[in-house]
């Protein structure tokens, strides 16, 4: 039952996608976004089998760490959750119908039920008439005389190892009144696991039903949700990465000042880039741990500064391939076609990123994720060929060149390249299997690895391009030098006299055929 639920919320979630994207710039007049403050905005139940549920939210929860009841220090009749994991309703209200509130009478009680049901994961058969053979998620009239439930409430067979969950709050209709509101109520969460909560009715006069207000859910250390709480300590030790590797290139930068060239720039850009994007996630992670919910302009700077990154990286990985500055003293007619390429990767990451983290935290399903996934895997396929197919035309150069200290550099840069493409590749694998065998979250506690490990593969990457490319007293090893015709490396001269003069011409000529194969381009 469960699985089919959240197989409607993933429906649900496809819709409102594209409309965000459209409508992307009128979430920037708003302050702030919740997440682990979940919001209900007179939104409408959906029907499953005999009954109708709207689904309240799921989070991986941590077991609270003090279970004795505490008090704020500045009062003392105010509760403290330090400490405690919870669910708190504050408050949720429900609007029926005017036409099944006039079909009660005003003295009546009880005139209609909704239920909010709280359960882990691994209790989701314990909900609904499976444990009763039966494929009903309401009590009827048969079940009921059984003795098994309560007509017109929700099948619940009580976890004997956990009493009292899957735990069930009632709240009803009185007379004929069109709202029924919740008890602000906190529930404390005593077991680690992946936590849902749903409302339901099995009442079908009250089709129609709405919902609004919001439900809080807090870890014992914050309002992190469990599956990302591991990042906010990955992204503080990320950005000590950043910080150390930006130290040693700006102490090789400024020692070597008058060697350097444009590439040695763009290296310095995305380090700083990807220092700025680490500090900023960790601040963002930070301040959502602490207040619930996500400001939108510290998560703005914190997406963009990932996606101009991400692009200036890829940018990089392309120029150094095509052997700027190294083979070819400009890129010619490709400028225009990399810039473009550049740019339309920016936009298809910038809003992956956007949509992804400035919704409600379990509202991006993985179905409505693929809309915009697609785009940015088409694109970095696009620049994994051109990146390969431009190595492979440097490396001949250097061949034909004989520069066999530059070969061995970009001989070194393949192999890194290519050992980081399949380790991509299996990493994509698993992470396919991973979500495949795994709808329901439950394996929530490790799911933080998979954005961690591309973080790290992208920092790993850079400190090869570092090392292999830092700057030097001697740039004649990889810098392009267009009056010294490009075979003045000691381990490129081979012959002498007359085929020495010989092999100087021609290389002249190779040159010369570079420059003119750029202009075309």
């Amino acid at each position: 039952m469960l699985q089919d639920m959240k197989q409607r919320q993933f429906r649900r979630g496809r819709i409102k996608i594209p409309m965000f994207v459209v409508c992307v710039g009128l979430l920037l007049c708003f302050s702030n976004v919740n997440a682990s403050i979940h919001e209900y905005r007179m939104e409408a139940f959906s029907p499953k089998s005999d009954a109708f549920f709207f689904h309240g939210g799921s989070e991986g929860l941590y077991a609270s760490k003090l279970h004795e009841p505490t008090t704020d220090a500045s009062s003392e009749t105010k509760p403290s959750f330090k400490g405690k994991s919870i669910i708190s309703f504050d408050p949720v209200t429900f609007v029926r119908p005017k036409e099944t509130a006039k079909s009660h009478h005003q003295m009546q009680q009880n005139t209609g039920l909704v239920e909010a049901i709280i359960l882990e994961v691994k209790d989701r058969a314990r909900v609904g008439g499976s444990s009763l053979k039966s494929d009903a998620i309401c009590c009827n009239k048969q079940l009921a005389d059984q003795g098994s439930c309560n007509q017109g409430e929700v099948i619940i067979q009580h976890n004997p190892n956990n009493l009292g969950w899957p735990k069930r709050i009632k709240t009803f209709f009185q007379g004929d009144n069109e709202e029924a509101k919740m008890d602000v109520e906190t529930v404390e969460i005593n077991s680690t696991g992946m936590y849902y909560l749903y409302f339901m009715f099995c009442d079908p006069q009250l089709k129609g039903t709405l919902i609004k207000g919001r439900t809080v859910w807090k870890n014992p250390n914050g309002y992190l949700p469990g599956k990302m709480a591991p990042l906010m300590t990955f992204y503080g030790l990320m950005s000590l990465a950043y910080l150390v590797l930006g130290l040693a290139w700006f102490l090789r930068f400024v020692q070597f000042w008058k060697d350097i060239i444009h590439l040695h720039y763009h290296i310095t850009l995305v380090i700083a880039l990807g220092m700025c994007e680490m500090a900023v996630w960790y601040f963002e992670y930070s301040n959502f741990n602490s207040t619930g919910t996500r400001p939108m302009g510290i998560t703005l700077w914190a997406v963009t500064f990932g996606s101009v990154k991400k692009t200036l990286s890829r940018l990089l990985l392309l120029v150094v391939s095509m052997g700027f500055g190294v083979v070819r003293p400009t890129l010619g007619g490709l400028t225009s076609k990399v810039v473009l390429l550049g740019l339309i990767y920016f936009i298809a990451t910038e809003a992956l990123e956007l949509v992804e983290h400035l919704g409600n935290i379990n509202d991006f399903s993985g179905k409505a994720k693929l809309v915009l996934v697609l785009p940015v895997a088409f694109l970095d396929a696009c620049f994994i060929l051109w990146i390969f197919s431009s190595l492979s035309k440097t490396l001949e150069k250097l061949q034909m060149r004989r520069n066999l200290a530059k070969l061995e550099l970009y001989r070194k840069f393949t192999n890194a390249l290519a050992v980081s493409v399949l380790l991509s590749i299996a990493w994509i694998g698993f992470e396919l299997y991973f979500n495949a065998t795994d709808p329901l979250s439950e394996f929530w506690q490790i799911a933080w690895i998979i954005p961690a490990f591309w973080n790290m593969l992208a920092y790993c990457l850079l400190v090869v391009i570092c090392v292999l490319w830092a700057p030097s007293r001697n740039p004649t090893r990889y810098a392009y030098m267009e009056g010294m015709g490009e075979d003045s490396d000691e381990e490129g001269i081979a012959l002498t006299g007359n085929s020495g003069d010989m092999a100087m011409k021609l290389e002249r000529q190779a040159i010369g055929d570079d420059l003119e194969e750029d202009k075309r381009e």
